[in-house]
């Protein structure tokens, strides 16, 4: 795809003098390495500009009104502000200026979205050596709007085959990557179980065959082995079904959130018996999305506020939602004995634990889970918490579209 861009950019540039001098790029990004990554593969092209980090709406504001810049690059995710919303801001306070989507993480249907919407273009951020030349290709477009009809005619001509390939090359990766991880997960789901299977069988051979003859000692290295396999057994499960997450197409339709509520604590009415839990249920949205896998997120969520609230004699769980002008943010909180923000990333990170398994079952996957579901869904999770005072993890959904739009 590089190779691609830039042969495009040869058709229009010589030597780059149709892009402006001292150009001013507004980067909304709330990670400074990201931005120092961004500015440092610009400046490498050889690019000469300034550029400003922001990070909230006020600022992206401010400077759009006082400093009116020759490009807009915007992460997706920030903490209160995604680039969907500062797209529609964009296009009314400045709609001739270029706005790309700069981001770790973005489905699909998301960047089909962006599209439609009016963003220039969106780049993954594992692949910014392509982003130099989609910015001058950008430029040039910018430029190339006081033109006449004829030649924006061309322009637009050029930059749909453009479009075009880079569709047909991330749709190309995306098939491949899929390949990939059916390869995985049928030798993960086939070729390691035999294997534990025959330890754990002959373990228990063993065990039956050596009946009265093992003292403690060796009888509690039999126990350990049969355990042992019996984890990786669920972990092979969890990371199974971890990939099948990534793989299942979605089935996108109108989701009533508060029925899926209702169905999620009925399959965990067995779980809240001899329990104490006061409920605090607020009105959750209508969204699109896909109902199974937003259900299985839910799941996941109230499941862990059910783990973790354990140690209280009264657990308090609360389920609601608040919006922003683009999206909905769904939460659940509890009353928990919550963890420490400095290790919250590793949360949601594939078998990744802040509590010893010991004390709290699980094999640290459902959090996972939880955020490639609603990344698949175009939104994001975060977590907020403290040690001994409860946790509230939250995930963002684009709001429904308008009545008939499906």
């Amino acid at each position: 795809m590089h190779e691609y861009v830039a042969w495009v950019a040869g058709l229009f540039w010589d030597n780059d003098r149709s892009v402006k001098e001292n150009l001013f790029i507004l980067v909304l990004e709330d990670d400074v390495a990201d931005y120092l990554l961004i500015s440092r593969e610009l400046r490498q092209s050889g690019l000469a500009f300034e550029s400003k980090q922001v990070e909230t709406k006020d600022a992206f504001l401010h400077e759009l009104q006082e400093h009116p810049p020759d490009l807009i690059l915007c992460d997706h995710g920030l903490h209160d502000f995604d680039s969907f919303s500062a797209l529609a801001v964009a296009r009314q306070q400045a709609p001739r200026v270029p706005f790309i989507i700069v981001t770790g993480s973005l489905s699909e249907e998301a960047v089909s979205r962006a599209a439609k919407s009016g963003a220039t273009d969106c780049i993954p951020k594992h692949r910014l050596a392509d982003l130099a030349p989609v910015v001058r290709f950008a430029l040039h477009q910018a430029e190339a709007r006081s033109t006449t009809p004829e030649d924006a005619a061309s322009k637009a001509e050029e930059r749909s085959l453009y479009l075009e390939e880079q569709l047909a090359q991330r749709t190309a990766q995306l098939e491949s990557v899929n390949h990939e991880l059916e390869s995985f997960s049928y030798s993960v789901s086939h070729d390691l179980r035999a294997p534990l299977r025959h330890i754990d069988g002959f373990a228990d051979l063993l065990r039956q065959g050596l009946r009265g003859k093992l003292d403690p000692v060796n009888e509690e290295y039999l126990r350990i082995i049969s355990q042992s396999t019996r984890q990786m057994s669920k972990l092979i499960d969890a990371l199974v079904a971890y990939s099948r997450i990534a793989r299942a197409p979605m089935q996108r339709s109108r989701v009533n959130m508060e029925s899926l509520l209702r169905g999620v604590l009925h399959d965990l009415r067995y779980d809240l018996e001899s329990r104490k839990i006061e409920w605090v249920i607020g009105g959750l949205p209508e969204v699109i999305g896909d109902a199974t896998l937003l259900r299985q997120a839910l799941l996941n969520l109230i499941s862990n506020a059910l783990k973790y609230t354990r140690p209280r004699e009264l657990a308090r769980i609360e389920i609601g939602s608040t919006s922003t002008t683009s999206e909905n943010i769904f939460f659940v909180r509890d009353n928990g004995i919550g963890f420490d923000m400095r290790y919250a990333e590793k949360l949601f990170g594939v078998f990744q634990r802040l509590h010893g398994s010991a004390e709290y079952e699980g094999v640290g996957i459902g959090l996972a889970n939880t955020r490639r579901i609603i990344q698949r869904h175009g939104g994001k999770c975060w977590a907020d918490a403290a040690p001994d005072r409860g946790a509230t993890f939250y995930f963002s959904l684009q709001k429904s579209e308008p009545t008939g739009a499906l």
